[in-house]
């Protein structure tokens, strides 16, 4: 089967997955776009499942202040390699992390990561997290956080 290459390419940014990843979801799907970028996003968390236990001792801490000035955040973040801890997805999740405490002041890490993504109310950010995972290809855990306000 021949496969579009401009949706290939779609794909690839689109879902961060590898160019043979893409290929084959399109192959898979018989060229058909939306069933595989929902192959890719599959395939994505079953590798994230399997990546669930490794140890994650690198990682970064990420902080957000309010732009009222009056609620900070600091969260840390592992995963597996000093590589994935630079990667913008990564970077980005950990921003999101901030935001999502500064918003919702949870309890801990378990009422955090149950609690219904900010941005899109039909995620969680368990759910943020194994994404994630899918497409840096490590396992990515939230350590602790701490959410200070002014007052409190």
């Amino acid at each position: 089967m021949q496969i579009n290459l401009d949706d290939l390419k779609k794909l690839r940014a689109e879902t961060s997955a590898g160019v043979s990843d893409c290929r084959q979801a399109l192959e898979d799907a018989e060229g058909n776009y939306e069933k595989a970028k929902k192959l890719i996003t599959e395939r994505g968390l079953e590798k994230a499942a399997k990546k669930e236990g490794k140890e994650t001792s690198q990682g970064l801490v990420a902080s957000y202040v309010h732009a009222t000035g009056k609620v900070g955040v600091l969260v840390e973040l592992r995963c597996e390699t000093d590589f994935v801890a630079r990667t913008d997805e990564f970077k980005n999740l950990a921003h999101e992390m901030a935001l999502q405490i500064t918003a919702m002041n949870p309890e801990n890490v378990e009422s955090l990561l149950a609690s219904a993504y900010i941005r899109d109310a039909g995620k969680s950010m368990a759910d943020l997290v194994k994404l994630t995972i899918a497409k840096v290809g490590e396992n990515i855990t939230v350590a602790r956080f701490t959410r200070m306000q002014l007052g409190e």
